[in-house]
């Protein structure tokens, strides 16, 4: 039976909450404070859920079922009446802007991806100066593949054709969150490929592994700054990134287990860019030394290890021991070698000539390779094992067997895969 103004208006409470039924899924709820509720139970996407219409006597009998309509007639269109209401309150409070949305998203991604700060501010204030301007506050439910290309336009026109391709995919990551959020149904930032131009990928120059014999003579006989040379050899042995090489700190050395560890973050250098980078997969980078790289570091200790109380830079620079070497250092000295670094090799180009050795010797797994390249692993799973595992042992021979390929190139080439055949 259908409830009648006189009913609604005569409910008694009780020691527990009553449900006095008007049929279509609309019912009071009677509080045990006398407080009286409308609401409509309804099932959506197979689960049973429960919408207010709001309280009695402020909305009488009729005005709830005017109401309970409405709602029948969202569920209809197959829309949620909660998540109508949930948009359209988020939307009077300006939730749905693109600021806002981008602003929770990068909260996010800060904490999930473990951002260190300083990259954590540096993407917000990409977003502050390149895309808020122009289309932060535009309702992101609204927002058409052309609104989000028109900033990207203006970057591209300066010939910051990097800078457009990294805030592309900040803003494709932007409303993917929101589509994931139900806050929208498509990704309009889908259709952004292929409207900008691709950005020039740097490769870096290497040598032919018949030149290394070359090279170590020229490093040799290299008459630079003993620092220098010290840095070309050692980062020949552990073929580590530049920033890792030249913001490394003492304290990350372990002499009496051979290991360096490379932190995630290290403490900032004043007025020195980028000089809290560490690993750059964010992750503990671990560097087994072989017995030539102890020798380096030993050496390197009555360069800089004292000035600083064995707490300071292992790179410090020729003018000032709270700097590091330059950040050119390495490919000058390979000029002054008679180096083209653009086209002959260059300090990155180090990497690519022992991973090349490495995998044509025939003996290293290709995990090892990977993890002592510091690459990050795609598949979630493996990132997870080779994380705890490191493949410390086998990088450890594998390394020290580097070390001595190169020793025994000093004299003549000799292919990594003979070397293996006789030294393994």
């Amino acid at each position: 039976m259908r409830l009648t103004d006189i009913a609604v208006k005569n409910a008694r409470p009780s020691g527990k909450q009553v449900k006095l039924s008007d049929g279509k899924g609309l019912y009071l709820l009677v509080h045990p404070n006398g407080s009286k509720y409308w609401q409509v139970a309804y099932r959506y996407d197979g689960k049973q859920k429960v919408f207010s219409l709001g309280t009695y006597p402020n909305v009488p009998l009729a005005e709830a079922r005017t109401k309970l309509v409405e709602v029948k007639s969202l569920l209809a269109d197959g829309i949620d009446p909660l998540q109508q209401k949930k948009a359209v309150k988020a939307e009077e409070r300006g939730d749905f802007t693109f600021e806002a949305v981008a602003r929770v998203w990068h909260d996010k991604m800060s904490v999930s991806e473990r951002w260190i700060p300083q990259h954590s501010e540096r993407i917000l204030n990409s977003l502050i100066n390149h895309l808020f301007p122009t289309i932060g506050s535009k309702d992101i439910t609204k927002l058409t593949t052309r609104d989000l290309l028109r900033p990207l336009r203006k970057i591209e026109a300066k010939g910051q054709h990097e800078t457009a391709s990294r805030l592309k995919q900040r803003i494709t990551a932007i409303m993917r969150y929101a589509v994931q959020e139900d806050m929208i149904t498509h990704n309009p930032a889908n259709e952004l490929g292929g409207t900008l131009i691709t950005p020039k990928r740097t490769h870096y120059p290497a040598l032919e592994l018949e030149q290394i014999p070359d090279l170590l003579a020229r490093i040799d006989a290299y008459n630079g700054r003993r620092l220098t040379i010290l840095a070309l050899k050692l980062t020949m042995l552990v073929f580590i990134r530049s920033s890792e090489l030249r913001f490394a700190r003492w304290p990350e050395i372990d002499f009496k287990n051979a290991l360096w560890v490379i932190p995630t973050e290290r403490e900032e250098i004043e007025n020195v860019k980028f000089s809290e980078r560490g690993s750059k997969m964010r992750i503990p980078h671990y560097v087994p030394l072989c017995r030539q790289s102890i020798e380096i570091l030993k050496e390197l200790k009555d360069i800089s290890h004292d000035v600083s109380d064995g707490k300071g830079l292992i790179f410090i620079g020729a003018h000032d021991y709270r700097k590091p070497m330059s950040e050119n250092t390495i490919n000058k000295s390979l000029r002054q070698m008679g180096y083209d670094t653009q086209k002959d090799i260059c300090g990155h180009g180090f990497r690519t000539m022992a991973c090349s050795s490495l995998v044509e010797s025939g003996i290293w797994t290709e995990d090892a390779i990977e993890r002592q390249m510091s690459h990050k692993e795609q598949n979630n799973v493996r990132a997870a094992y080779t994380h705890k595992a490191k493949h410390i042992t086998q990088r450890r021979l594998m390394l020290q067997w580097w070390a001595d390929y190169l020793d025994a190139n000093k004299e003549k080439h000799i292919m990594p895969f003979d070397f293996a055949r006789t030294n393994n």
